[in-house]
């Protein structure tokens, strides 16, 4: 007999499906059959069913958070069982246990992650049998019957353990150390709350928090552009006025001038020039970019995107959702007329055929084994189904990667880009660009929303005059940096933070040197979501107060530093490739953790946080806040108590009297000593960095007696 352990039950009964099963307390019996003659045990995890052991377990005394307790460094890192799974563990343990059991099959995801939960289970139950690894990206039938008909020696994939093992404990090791230091000292700055630290949540927070000073401290500036219309031989056209390639005229008087002088002037086409540019189909998808695409159409946060494309795996529809790759080896293009054929047969897709190119398979583009890492690409496998049949959600995800894998059978997208230079009165230069498309190609399956609004021109030839129908000056205002929407984040984090809006990131980085991994940025992104480090409003990534406290407490020091982070997250990926040694890693981390304390401490003493409201930054619990009374009401004089998302009256169920506070007012939270001071003396403390539009400004909030309400005092 053998015992197969899948990371999830819905894992475990996808694969135990081309069996014949019976159905047992926390797995399935698989019956004889030619794969397994004597039979199978097909188990599972629930994820993880093991965590690393708290410090309290390694030394009682590790359980307070004081100074002189850290730096946190067990000898030796322990497992342990995690209460809410410890039935399903025991289940486990006892089949692996079983005398009968003379083999174990690694069924876990086919990446690091997996190869740890798994490993850590039968460690764990103390079992050691000779075992096999089943590695496969898809799970169809097809695949899953190939997948078990080639196991895998299970050394061969014993480096991804071990990687997968340094970064877990790495991450213990410097989240520990560094959220236990920078919480207590903050502490000692009034701020009673858990500063959560980590190897790479830290650095993509400074990265979000640099993009919010450069918002904060942007001072927009006034510009004025003079436009014209131009009439020549009967077509119409518009042109900026231009000088050294800059259409922006700081002075508005100089802009009227211009604008005047201009005005009914003669105009002569002096130049046009044409430029051709080919744009080649998009790369398939990997994780991130499916991730970034997802949310740019959708505003799918990139946890959303990850969960869907599991679904969906998990119902053999789509490949391994966790690639890091967007190529596929010989054998996956040469399956593709099939899965294509299917595909032809859905309204959805009809109009896409006949393909243009019916094969994709001697395109390097996309077909190159070299680049193709622990999976490839995620693409539909050819258990295709009807996009139709699935959710809304599902729907769009699934659409993404077959148009990804239809796009790829089509040719270039090519465009002209005109520039045409029109002189008004022999003096004045106009600037005017257009586009034309000249082969649509690939965008007829995959458009690409275009980022520059450009006009379309008439057919217009050098040396044609006419005459200046029109001017205007227009003004405009300098804009700040746009804020990341999370699926930029993804990018930013992959590209340890050279944003760029190109997603062929292989032509920037060789090697991707990212903050995290394709199977970690969401669920890092959803941590600094939950930490009240970041607020996502209509896809907009905003960094609280909390957040900037942190980063400016720790400067520019190591922990903040994403090339130091993705230099790391190198070495670990070097380290699953068996290039690397784990000891010597975690000797590094060690070295670091201790470090971090060293800054943090020496740092603290020059700390300064007048600029913000720090006397909000305080730990909440529902428990411990709700209810809680505040001070008086000012309508009905009753009492005001925490409500949670604001502070409100007491009397409400009863007298249905309105009175609230909110807890964050025109961006900036309102802390409950200052809504005390407002409730008891009328006025809160100065209060920093109200923001109104693009303005900022200080103030303190006042009750105003006659009009019942809350006003600034400037």
């Amino acid at each position: 007999m053998k015992v197969i352990i899948a990371e999830k039950p819905d894992q475990g009964i996808a694969l135990a499906s081309i069996f014949q099963t019976k159905k047992r307390q926390g797995y399935l019996e698989i019956l004889p059959n030619e794969l397994f003659p004597k039979g199978a045990y097909m188990t599972w995890a629930v994820g993880h069913l093991l965590q690393l052991a708290p410090p309290e377990r390694y030394r009682p005394e590790w359980k307070q958070w004081k100074l002189e307790m850290l730096p946190i460094i067990p000898e030796q890192f322990r497992y342990e069982v995690e209460k809410s799974k410890a039935k399903q563990f025991q289940i486990v343990k006892e089949l692996l246990r079983k005398p009968e059991v003379i083999e174990i099959i690694h069924a876990g995801d086919a990446g690091r992650e997996g190869e740890l939960i798994i490993r850590n289970i039968i460690h764990m139950s103390g079992v050691k049998k000779p075992m096999k690894r089943l590695w496969i990206s898809s799970l169809t039938p097809k695949a899953i019957d190939e997948g078990f008909r080639r196991l895998l020696d299970e050394k061969e994939t014993w480096p991804l353990f071990e990687e997968a093992y340094a970064r877990a404990c790495a991450d213990w090791l410097v989240g520990m150390n560094a959220s236990r230091i920078y919480s207590i000292l903050l502490k000692q700055k009034g701020m009673n709350d858990v500063f959560s630290a980590g190897r790479v949540q830290t650095p993509t927070l400074a990265l979000i928090v640099k993009r919010e000073k450069e918002i904060e401290s942007f001072k927009p500036e006034p510009f004025w552009e003079v436009v014209a219309s131009f009439v020549m031989n009967g077509k119409h056209y518009e042109g900026k006025w231009m000088q050294q390639q800059d259409s922006r005229l700081k002075d508005q008087e100089l802009a009227n001038k211009i604008a005047a002088f201009c005005q009914d002037k003669q105009a002569e086409v002096k130049e046009i020039k044409t430029e051709r540019k080919t744009f080649q189909p998009p790369l398939l998808f990997n994780l991130s970019s499916l991730q970034a695409t997802a949310n740019k159409l959708y505003q799918f946060s990139p946890q959303k995107t990850l969960d869907i494309l599991q679904k969906l795996y998990q119902r053999g529809i789509v490949s391994y959702p966790r690639s890091d790759s967007q190529y596929v080896t010989r054998g996956e293009a040469e399956a593709f007329p099939e899965i294509l054929q299917k595909l032809n047969q859905f309204a959805a897709y009809q109009s896409f055929f006949p393909l243009p190119n019916t094969s994709i398979l001697h395109n390097k583009r996309y077909v190159n084994e070299k680049k193709v890492t622990d999976h490839y690409a995620i693409i539909p496998t050819e258990q295709v189904v009807n996009p139709e049949t699935l959710s809304k959600e599902e729907r769009n995800i699934y659409d993404l990667v077959v148009r990804r894998l239809l796009a790829a059978h089509y040719p270039e997208a090519i465009f002209d880009y005109t520039t045409v230079t029109t002189l008004v009165d022999g003096r004045a230069v106009f600037i005017s660009k257009g586009k034309q498309q000249i082969q649509e190609g690939w965008r007829k399956v995959f458009f690409q929303h275009d980022e520059e609004n450009v006009a379309a021109l008439p057919r217009l030839a050098e040396g044609e005059r006419g005459k200046v129908e029109k001017v205007d000056v227009k003004e405009g205002k300098t804009q700040p940096p746009k804020r990341y929407t999370e699926g930029q984040l993804i990018t930013l984090m992959k590209t340890a933070g050279k944003f760029l809006e190109n997603e062929e990131l292989e032509k920037v980085l060789a090697k991707t040197e990212g903050l995290g991994t394709e199977a970690t940025r969401a669920g890092i992104i959803t941590m600094l979501k939950n930490r009240k480090y970041i607020e996502v409003k209509k896809n907009q990534v905003y960094a609280t107060d909390k957040a900037k406290i942190l980063i400016e407490a720790i400067g520019d020091k190591i922990l903040a530093s994403p090339e130091m982070t993705a230099k790391w997250e190198q070495r670990l990926s070097e380290i699953g490739e068996g290039k690397a040694s784990a000891s010597l890693f975690m000797e590094q981390v060690k070295k670091l953790s201790i470090k971090i304390i060293e800054d943090a401490t020496a740092m603290a003493k020059d700390w300064n946080f007048s600029g913000f409201d720090t006397a909000s930054i305080q730990r909440t619990t529902s428990k411990a806040t709700l209810g809680k009374p505040i001070g008086q009401c000012k309508y009905c004089g009753g009492t005001v108590i925490d409500k949670g998302e604001f502070y409100g009256c007491a009397h409400y169920a009863k007298t249905k009297c309105s009175f609230t506070i909110s807890k964050v007012i025109l961006g900036k939270k309102i802390s409950q000593t200052n809504v005390k001071k407002l409730l008891q003396h009328g006025k809160t403390d100065l209060i920093k960095g109200f923001k109104k539009g693009d303005k900022t400004f200080n103030a303190h909030l006042v009750w105003n007696e006659q009009e019942k309400r809350i006003t600034f005092l400037f």
